[in-house]
C-alpha cells in the first residue's frame, strides 16, 4: 500500500493529520465513488485538489523513477517508519531512503551549528562525534557546510553510523560540495532521507520544516556554535516542543558565534562538557575504550608532556604553541606527530591541535 502513500502524500491542501486517517489504496480506487466530505470531512477545494491529483499521477512511472534512483519511500503505516518520528507533533506523512534509516534500537543524537564555524566549533564538533560513534551513537545532522558536515565526517572515520537529513530530494546532493560526503553516507551504510518527493529543490522553505525531523530522529540535540538569529535554534525550539533534551556547547562570550549557544544555556539547556558526560546522560556507558584507556595509561616525554599541558580542548595554531613554549617549528611539528599517533591530540584544522579524551600518565 506504500505507493499509494506516496500518491497521497504528494497532494496539495490537505492537513497531515487528515491525511493519516484516509486509506489510500481505497481512496485511489474508488475516489469517484466516496462521499469525500462525509467520510473525512473535506472541503470542495480539498476534494478538487484530491481528485485533480489522481488525474495527473502516474503511479507506474513515479515508481521507475525510485527503482532507477535506488529510492524507498516509507510510508507512517508502515513497520519501517521510525518510531522516534511518529511521537513528535507534524510527523511527516512519508520518508523517502535512499541507504538505510537510522537503527531503531541504537541510541541518535543531532549534531548541529553554525556554517561559518571557528576552529573551536569545528573542533568540539568533531571530538563530540567521534566519541559518541564509538560508542555506537549514531549522528543525525542536515549535511550542511560548517557543524553539520564536519560532524557527519567524523562518526563516518571512527567507523560509526550518520543519517542526513535534506531541505530537497534525496536525489540531490545539497550542498554539492559535499558531494563526496553524501557518497560516503550511503557506502558505509547510513542514509539519506527527505520527505520531499525526487527532484524538488532545496528551496529556503523547506529548511525549517526539515528540521523538525533532525531532531525528531534524535534522542537528543547538541547544538556546538550558533549566532544569535540561527537556524540551529529553530531545530533547538522545535527538540524542546518534541520533548528532546537540548545540550549547547559553551562559548567565548565575545564571539557572535557563541551567542546563540550561550543563549540556550542562559534558557536552561544542557551543557556539553564532555563526550563521556554526555555518552552517561543517554544512558550508555562506554566501559570497552574506558578500561583499555585506563589499563594502559599512556606514558609521554617530557617534552611531550610540555607540549601536551599547554593543550586544551580549545584549538591552537602551530604559531602559539611555538611561541608559548618557545620551541622551534620543525621541533614542535615532530613531536605534535608522536602525539597524534599516541591518540592524545588531533589536528582540527590545517595545523591546529587540540586534546583529545585520553588517560595521560604524567
Amino acid at each position: 500500500m506504500w505507493k499509494y502513500g506516496m500518491w497521497l502524500s504528494t497532494v496539495k491542501g490537505i492537513s497531515l493529520a487528515k491525511k493519516r486517517k484516509m486509506n489510500p489504496k481505497l481512496l485511489y480506487h474508488n475516489i469517484e465513488e466516496m462521499n469525500l466530505y462525509t467520510e473525512y470531512g473535506l472541503s470542495d477545494k480539498q476534494i478538487l485538489s484530491l481528485k485533480e491529483s489522481k488525474k495527473t499521477w502516474e503511479m507506474e512511472r513515479q515508481m521507475e523513477v525510485l527503482r532507477k534512483k535506488n529510492i524507498a519511500f516509507v510510508p507512517f503505516f508502515t513497520e519501517e517508519y521510525p518510531e522516534k518520528l511518529l511521537k513528535i507533533p507534524s510527523s511527516p506523512y512519508g520518508l523517502y531512503v535512499k541507504g538505510k534509516l537510522p537503527n531503531k534500537k541504537k541510541r541518535s543524537v543531532a549534531i548541529i551549528g553554525a556554517r561559518m564555524c571557528s576552529n573551536y566549533g569545528k573542533g568540539m564538533a568533531s571530538l563530540f562525534a567521534k566519541e559518541l560513534a564509538v560508542a555506537g551513537v549514531e549522528i543525525v545532522s542536515g549535511m550542511a557546510h560548517g557543524i553539520d558536515s564536519i560532524a557527519q565526517k567524523s562518526a563516518l572515520d571512527a567507523r560509526g553510523m550518520t543519517f542526513a537529513v535534506l531541505g530537497c530530494s534525496v536525489d540531490i546532493c545539497y550542498p554539492r560540495e559535499n558531494f563526496s560526503l553524501y557518497m560516503e553516507i550511503l557506502e558505509k551504510g547510513g542514509g539519506i532521507l527527505s520527505e520531499y518527493p525526487p527532484s524538488t529543490p532545496p528551496l529556503a522553505k523547506n529548511f525549517p520544516a526539515r528540521n523538525r525531523i533532525i531532531s525528531g530522529l534524535s534522542d537528543a540535540v547538541l547544538v556546538m556554535e550558533a549566532k544569535e538569529k540561527s537556524g540551529s535554534l529553530i531545530t533547538a525550539d522545535m527538540a524542546l516542543e518534541q520533548g528532546r533534551d537540548v545540550y549547547a556547547l559553551p562559548g567565548d562570550v565575545t564571539s557572535a558565534l557563541s551567542r546563540g549557544c550561550n543563549q540556550l544555556l542562559r534558557q536552561g539547556a544542557g551543557v556539553l562538557i564532555s563526550p563521556g558526560e554526555t555518552l552517561l546522560d543517554l544512558g550508555i556507558i562506554n566501559t570497552g575504550k574506558k578500561q583499555e584507556k585506563n589499563e594502559n595509561k599512556i606514558m609521554l616525554e617530557s617534552a611531550e608532556n610540555m607540549v601536551y599541558s599547554c593543550l586544551g580542548l580549545h584549538p591552537k595554531s602551530l604559531e602559539e604553541l611555538s611561541d608559548e613554549i618557545s620551541m622551534n617549528i620543525p621541533e614542535l611539528l615532530d613531536i605534535l606527530i608522536a602525539l597524534e599517533i599516541k591518540g592524545c591530540i588531533c589536528e582540527i584544522g590545517k595545523n591546529y591541535y587540540a586534546r583529545v579524551e585520553s588517560t595521560i600518565e604524567i
